[in-house]
């Protein structure tokens, strides 16, 4: 009996040890940590000049009135100053501040408050709209306490985080939490491969650091999710996949990415079946741009990228990332599955800022607006250029792109993604102007309305509806 005592006793001390050397203590505090790292933390203000067209008369024209031409002389352009904020913080001691481009971006005047109160004046050194990164560099002799960043990939999902940032301008605001998830993408552009985080993160937050606890930035806090965030899930770029980019901002002013030139797409279960693959894997080729390294290299439609300089991979998303993040000019060996084998290329990369897809591609860093058009009992947006490129519609081309449609709307028979270009024969270039034109016919005695559409096949249609 005492031996079996004896032997529990000994069971238990072990598997205390071995829980507690597989854990972490929970922090006390994170007062230490706050402390040593809010030196480099800064509050971000941006001024930009925005034009509108002022109305001189309490009311307005009908669209299409004879009176608009006449009289819009006279609504003189108003100019008014339009301000934001946001965080950033501070790589070196001579003041180069990592933020992201949406806070910074279209500004004309840049105001960097460190400590919370000494303010500079800085300049834009670069900035990339695909990562939604900017560095600047403050404008002063002074030396500043900057941070360094921590191994992003070595951070796990529940390691405990702090953000630093400005939130709806309450400047040095410090909220802790855990990670997430890793590797997620949530639509905002090609390269992204966020960290999910609960600690707290608000509007006037974007450009600010996560900190890991040895005070390393691991992630630069860059969306939330909803309007207004403090939902408990925010959203940021992992430290190294941003180090590449900031260092190519700080010594070229611009990015330099690697580029194949192919259209990729996912492989599905069908497609994998179908090109006798053992599972859905790697990157479907599904064109390849004429005089592109790709093309150069003998790649072709239909083939399928599964492995590209010694790297897997396991889905479409991690070929772009991948690809970016090699020089330019360097020789890959890729790998291709074709005529259900598996053969080598050698292609030297081209660079994607010089190449015909970066010219055409119109990075989203955030989603279009949306409205509802109330009488057609519809949602839609407006056409943008990215639209024009894609769908190869004339230039002049302006309209509304219909994003859902009511089961009881007057159009049912349409479809989503269809464009709305005229409305009784009057142009329509902004959501404003459709919505007008409804408004109008719903409150005369002719409940019909003729409007000219392009739809999934780009071809241009006009289409007699009755109005409810």
């Amino acid at each position: 009996m005492k031996k079996c005592f004896k032997f529990l006793i000994i069971l238990f001390a072990t598997f205390s040890i071995s829980f507690s050397g597989n854990t972490k203590n929970i922090p006390s505090s994170f007062a230490d940590l706050a402390e040593s790292v809010m030196p480099s933390v800064v509050n971000i203000s941006t001024t930009t000049t925005v034009t509108t067209q002022a109305n001189p008369f309490p009311f307005q024209f009908p669209p299409g009135s004879p009176f608009e031409d006449m009289f819009k002389e006279f609504g003189a352009p108003q100019e008014r100053k339009s301000s934001a904020l946001g965080s950033g913080f501070i790589i070196d001691e001579k003041g180069i501040v990592v933020t992201n481009n949406h806070v910074i971006q279209g500004a004309e005047d840049i105001v960097v408050r460190v400590n919370g109160d000494k303010e500079y004046k800085a300049k834009v050194l670069g900035s990339d709209p695909g990562m939604d990164i900017a560095v600047l560099q403050i404008e002063t002799d002074e030396k500043f306490k900057p941070v360094k960043f921590g191994d992003s990939d070595k951070a796990r999902i529940g390691d405990w985080v702090i953000a630093i940032g400005n939130p709806f301008g309450f400047g040095g605001t410090v909220t802790s939490g855990i990670i997430s998830a890793r590797n997620r993408s949530i639509g905002l552009s090609r390269y992204e491969d966020f960290i999910q985080t609960d600690a707290s993160i608000n509007q006037g937050n974007s450009g600010g650091p996560l900190f890991n606890m040895d005070g390393d930035v691991i992630g630069i806090n860059t969306a939330i999710l909803g309007p207004s965030g403090n939902i408990g899930i925010g959203f940021s770029i992992p430290s190294n996949n941003a180090k590449r980019v900031i260092s190519q901002l700080i010594e070229f002013g611009e990015t330099k990415r690697g580029w194949l030139g192919v259209r990729i797409q996912y492989v599905t279960n069908e497609i994998a079946e179908v090109e006798k693959l053992d599972k859905p894997r790697g990157a479907l080729v599904a064109s390849v741009a004429d005089g592109s390294p790709s093309d150069d290299a003998g790649i072709k439609p239909g083939d399928i990228i599964l492995e590209f300089d010694g790297k897997l991979i396991n889905e479409m998303s991690e070929l772009p990332k991948i690809v970016a993040a090699t020089d330019v000019g360097k020789k890959v060996n890729v790998k291709v599955w074709r005529n259900q084998r598996e053969i080598t290329k050698d292609i030297i990369l081209g660079r994607l800022e010089t190449s015909s897809d970066f010219k055409s591609q119109g990075v989203i860093t955030q989603k279009p607006k949306e409205n509802t058009i109330e009488g057609l009992k519809i949602t839609v947006r407006l056409l943008n250029k990215q639209d024009i490129l894609e769908r190869k519609l004339p230039k002049t081309t302006s309209g509304v792109v219909i994003t859902k449609i009511e089961k009881d709307s007057p159009l049912y028979n349409l479809e989503v993604n269809n464009i709305i270009v005229e409305a009784q024969k009057k142009k329509i270039n902004t959501i404003g102007d459709l919505d007008n034109i409804v408004k109008m016919r719903l409150r005369g005695s002719e409940k019909t309305l003729l409007i000219a559409i392009y739809n999934n096949q780009n071809q241009r249609r006009y289409i007699g509806i009755k109005l409810n």
